[in-house]
């Protein structure tokens, strides 16, 4: 596999991935069900149904118009003209040069316009600095599919961003599907044909970034497609997602995203892949506040908060990784290895210090190292001196792979029931040992179904053992990095475990609304803030629990409610502008007599009347103790609606941010998922000897939050339900306090 030399890239890298077996895709291909059918809306009336655009006359037209070509010499059109009938002919396409003002190109005769053609044409390549006066020429001859390469749209800020938008108009008029704006030849590339295997379909945003993907098959492994999608004014990263999920050769979709033009659409295209069992893998820029600014002025999309888009990613099964070097790696072994037959990986090396340096990066990443059976170790010790470890990792001590004892080490590892990744870095070129133990893996892996992984790392990559032992064989997969390995391994991993089990979100979307909803919908304020007395009636509607408690305009109302709630209480100010209370003294616990009520209420209304705050009254409440303070609530982000967050609550939600967030709809799984993301979920199963928690309540309120996310995502800007008492296991869970925002 690919790897790189201390952090860069090299002209020498090469890859060879495992192709025995069966493909992962066929069996999950042949089961999968997608029920979500065209017109299928949930509740909020947004689709739960993926389209899948028949692209097919994009990547393989039959005619081909190119409109603004040329051969005037030192033109950049002339280029383009160029290789755009060189890739005609590549695809079996006729070419047909249009041009105003000329009669041929490239001796080719050229029409004025496209509508002058006498036949049909699939595809317009827009060789013209504006394309919206050609958008309806395309109409009228009903051209299905065309590409935009001219540039000085969003990615240049408002005013470019008018321009693309009326460009975006006029294509949907139109009935065009457009690639680009801002796009360039990428997708009329020479891809190999002499290649076999599952292969590599490739998204970018960026044409250069995905260069490094684009040679991966002069190292063996095949691609079938590039899409660079450029400004996204029609045709996005979700499009290709779906249509290349459906394809029978892609075996796996490599993505370089530098913004999402829709968050809904692209979680739609991932459930599909996810269901069609085809791995996705991105590279997604916008982690630092830096890295989203510069995304930003390149292609005008907008990054989204980057939590939320690495949340929804792992939801639906997406592998994000950083690097390119890991794009390919990652995505070249996922698209050709097969199902793993077990979940184990040994780690075996020629010497104990390297096969412990990269267990410990193994462990560290999550990947499993089952220590080996007695009775395995007795059986390695036959050729491995009993003073060396071969509990895993197995270090041979060297000598053994200079002869006939190394296959013999290398067979018995892979016999193992428990282990279905066999790993062996090497760290440095010796070839009385290095050259031999090469052969004998590579030999070995011709004979199993089970994944064999080498790191060379030598920085020379110019070794036989390397570039032909190595590199000849399609079984072994080679990498350059311990780093690029184990990410390699463990996305591996994953996304075989994550679809073997994977039940679609939208299957079990709500498509109809709730009682909660009606119910909820009348204590709706369209652009108000709740007060907390409002804000826990709509908690109450969608059946979450909160404290017993009243709302009162007197001392001596709040009186009569204390003794009704019951001592200790907590008595609080209620108001539609109150975000905290505490911060301005207006919420006061364990209030345990008739006086200290009378006293509560006039120290809150005389702080609300210096505050100048509107009341709507003072809340007497239950006072509930004994649990862990957790937060649940709903959010709105730009790009994928309404969204989900639980976390540690209380004063520690601002101080600790240990959250987890998720869009919805997602089931009980994910919301189990999000709570053993958290690093203080240790609280929630008891420490220094109190109890466990009642986890199976918090997750039920977060399912109901959910609800109320996509039942009023349309009306509820924010919900912060903090903190929710978590109790004892089997006494629930309380909301003790809640704040609403209506849209």
């Amino acid at each position: 596999m690919l790897g790189s030399t201390h952090g860069t890239l090299t002209s020498d890298l090469r890859a060879r991935v495992v192709a025995c077996g069966e493909h992962p895709r066929d069996a999950i291909h042949d089961t999968a069900s997608i029920t979500a059918t065209e017109g299928d809306i949930d509740v909020s009336g947004r689709s739960l149904y993926a389209p899948v655009p028949d692209l097919d006359r994009f990547f393989r037209p039959r005619s081909i118009a190119v409109v603004g070509a040329s051969d005037g010499e030192g033109r950049p059109n002339t280029g383009i003209t160029r290789q755009l009938i060189d890739w005609a002919e590549r695809v079996g396409a006729r070419l047909h040069p249009v041009h105003p003002t000329r009669e041929t190109v490239f001796g080719l005769p050229c029409a004025a316009s496209v509508g002058a053609l006498s036949e049909q044409v699939d595809l317009a390549v827009l060789l013209v600095g504006d394309p919206l006066p050609v958008i309806a020429e395309l109409a009228e001859a009903k051209v299905p599919f065309a590409v935009a390469f001219a540039s000085g749209y969003a990615e240049t800020g408002e005013e470019g961003a008018q321009a693309q938008r009326r460009l975006a108009a006029a294509v949907e008029r139109a009935g065009v599907r457009l690639l680009g704006p801002n796009t360039n030849l990428n997708a009329f590339e020479r891809f190999r044909d002499d290649l076999d295997g599952p292969a590599i379909a490739l998204i970018t945003q960026s044409g250069h970034q995905g260069r490094p993907v684009f040679t991966l098959q002069e190292l063996g492994v095949r691609l079938s497609h590039w899409a660079p999608t450029g400004n996204e004014a029609d045709l996005e990263t979700a499009d290709f997602i779906s249509y290349f999920a459906e394809r029978p050769e892609v075996g796996a979709i490599a993505c370089y995203v530098e913004g999402l033009k829709d968050g809904r659409s692209f979680l739609l295209a991932a459930d599909r892949a996810a269901r069609r069992g085809v791995p996705v893998v991105a590279v997604k820029v916008g982690r630092t506040e830096t890295g989203a600014r510069t995304a930003a002025s390149h292609t005008g999309k907008l990054t989204g908060a980057d939590q939320v888009v690495d949340a929804a990613m792992r939801q639906y099964g997406v592998i994000r990784v950083d690097g390119l070097d890991e794009l390919q790696d990652t995505s070249a072994l996922l698209a050709r290895a097969r199902k793993p037959l077990a979940g184990g990986v040994a780690v075996y090396s020629i010497s104990g210090g390297t096969g412990a340096h990269f267990a410990d990066l193994a462990a560290a990443a999550g990947l499993p190292l089952p220590r080996l059976s007695e009775a395995k170790q007795s059986e390695l010790h036959q050729w491995i001196p009993e003073y060396l470890s071969v509990a895993n990792p197995i270090d041979n001590g060297g000598h053994p792979v200079g002869d006939w004892r190394g296959r013999k080490i290398i067979d018995a590892l892979l016999a193992d029931p428990g282990i279905g990744v066999l790993i062996c870095p090497i760290t440095g070129p010796f070839p009385p040992m290095s050259d031999r133990l090469a052969q004998d893996l590579v030999d070995a892996a011709e004979t199993t179904d089970k994944l064999v992984c080498v790191v060379w790392g030598s920085p020379l990559g110019t070794e036989a053992a390397y570039r032909e032992t190595l590199l000849g064989s399609s079984r072994v997969a080679t990498f350059r990095t311990f780093g690029n390995c184990v990410t390699a391994v463990r996305a591996y991993l994953d996304h075989h475990r994550f679809t073997s089990d994977y039940r679609s979100p939208f299957d079990e979307a709500p498509r109809t609304p709730s009682p909660s909803f009606r119910k909820a919908q009348a204590l709706m304020r369209p652009g108000r803030q709740l007060s907390e007395h409002a804000a826990k009636q709509l908690l109450r509607a969608y059946g979450i629990r909160v404290p017993r408690e009243q709302l009162v305009t007197s001392a001596a109302a709040a009186v009569r409610a204390a003794a009704l709630v019951g001592y200790p209480v907590v008595m609080k100010a209620s108001g539609t502008r109150l975000a905290h209370k505490t911060e301005l003294g207006l919420v006061k616990v364990g209030l345990t007599s008739a006086s200290q009520v009378r006293d509560a209420y006039r120290e809150l209304t005389d702080t609300v009347r210096y505050e100048d705050i509107d009341l709507d009254g003072v809340l007497v409440c239950q006072m509930v103790e004994r649990g862990v303070e957790m937060v649940v609530g709903v959010a709105q982000d730009a790009l994928f609606g309404p969204t989900v967050t639980v976390g540690l609550g209380g004063v520690l939600v601002e101080v600790l941010r240990d959250t987890a967030v998720r869009v919805p709809p997602f089931g009980e799984g994910q919301a189990r998922a999000m709570l053993d993301e958290l690093r203080g979920r240790a609280l929630l199963d008891g420490v220094r000897g109190g109890p466990p928690m009642d986890v199976d309540a918090l997750v039920e309120v977060v399912l109901r939050v959910q609800r109320m996310a996509l039942e009023l995502g349309g009306e509820l800007s924010e919900l912060d339900v903090n903190p929710l008492m978590v109790l004892p296991r089997g006494q629930g869970a309380v909301a003790l306090d809640a704040l609403a925002v209506c849209r």
